[in-house]
């Protein structure tokens, strides 16, 4: 009996190669990921794809840092990773052939990387990798979900019927998740808050990459290759911290949490701001723990209280826009393409915008 680590979409890289979003994964694999790691017993890492951020390009400097905090360590305790690649890994739309993975990974010995799909055996559990779906590869990529002699089958699935971030509205395009019914579990990167739906679970994100993942809890899990069981371990360290203000009650204290995580960002939505010398109070309460930065939204009377205005509310605001732009057109156009097309675009801007 073994167990082995399964993770996603860890982005190495976002934000252009930020020291701040570089050592706050830092601090996950440090003090979360490894030290479970070892506890367990794991030596084998399964990761489903989006290993790097951007598309085009990686930076020196996160090469390095990577190296450094994941590499090595992976190297350091004997374990060995199987990888495929996710949509950002590959530099093309329409194939998976130029991709960071076989240009930065490819000579360490302890490192599988499958680009085509293929099936391991780890103690006995069958497990089918299936990489990134595209237009030159798409055809074999059915025919191997049709065919694939495994209980469960790990991907990086865009699939109809999912939330991409916390907070969105479900995603209408995408592939139909029909065939995957014959699997016994279905496990996949790409969206980045955790769900699932019959034999299909999507693991998320196993940290904070954008405003969208504040308040949205961030695990990776873990494979019982035995009894099949699935269990996630909770990454308890924050990035992204929205504090609502409302002082109409009276007293407003700061929640502890700030106080024992420093290292964070942090946006204030006032929902009632009555007193000014309290709420001047409050903030100067905020800025005596040393936060990366402090934003103020405010949410004025008599609107809608639901904070529309911060970034999972964009998120749903600008999908939901796209898609109603896209259906307003009378265009003899394939609509559900030119939606995933806007889609794609809005990802991968978000990927690379400013903090």
């Amino acid at each position: 009996m073994s167990k082995v680590a399964i993770i996603c979409d860890t982005h190495a890289g976002i934000k252009n190669g930020s020291d701040v979003f570089l050592d706050y994964t830092e601090r996950f694999y440090q003090n979360v990921f490894f030290p479970k790691c070892e506890e367990l017993g794991i030596k084998r890492v399964l990761h489903l794809g989006d290993y790097f951020d951007h598309r085009k390009f990686v930076n020196l400097k996160v090469v390095k840092r990577n190296r450094q905090m994941f590499i090595e360590e992976v190297a350091k305790r004997g374990m060995e990773m199987d990888i495929i690649p996710g949509n950002h890994d590959v530099y093309w739309k329409n194939t998976n052939d130029l991709c960071t993975l076989t240009e930065q990974l490819s000579h360490y010995p302890f490192i599988n990387i499958h680009m085509d799909p293929t099936i391991l055996d780890i103690d006995g559990l069958k497990i089918a990798m299936l990489p990134w779906l595209t237009a030159d590869n798409r055809d074999s990529s059915m025919d191997f979900i049709q065919t694939a002699n495994a209980p469960i089958l790990m991907g990086h699935l865009e699939l109809a019927g999912f939330k991409y971030i916390a907070g969105t509205s479900i995603l209408s395009h995408g592939m139909d998740a029909a065939p995957l019914k014959r699997f016994e579990m279905v496990l996949s990167g790409h969206y980045h808050s955790t769900s699932n739906s019959d034999n299909i679970r999507y693991l998320g994100a196993p940290f904070e990459l954008t405003w969208s993942d504040a308040d949205d809890p961030k695990y990776f899990h873990i494979l019982d290759t035995d009894t099949r069981a699935l269990s996630r371990v909770r990454n308890p360290h924050r990035l992204f911290r929205k504090l609502y203000y409302d002082d109409s009650q009276g007293k407003v204290s700061l929640p502890k949490q700030l106080k024992t995580d420093s290292d964070v960002f942090v946006k204030v939505i006032v929902k009632g701001k009555k007193d000014p010398f309290l709420f001047d109070k409050y903030m100067e309460a905020i800025q005596s723990v040393n936060p990366l930065e402090v934003k103020i939204v405010e949410v004025f009377d008599g609107g809608d209280s639901d904070i529309d205005s911060d970034e999972t509310a964009s998120a749903l605001d600008t999908t939901d826009l796209l898609s109603s732009y896209v259906d307003g057109f009378e265009i003899d156009l394939d609509k559900n393409r030119l939606k995933k097309q806007l889609l794609d675009l809005f990802i991968e801007a978000q990927s690379v915008d400013t903090i």
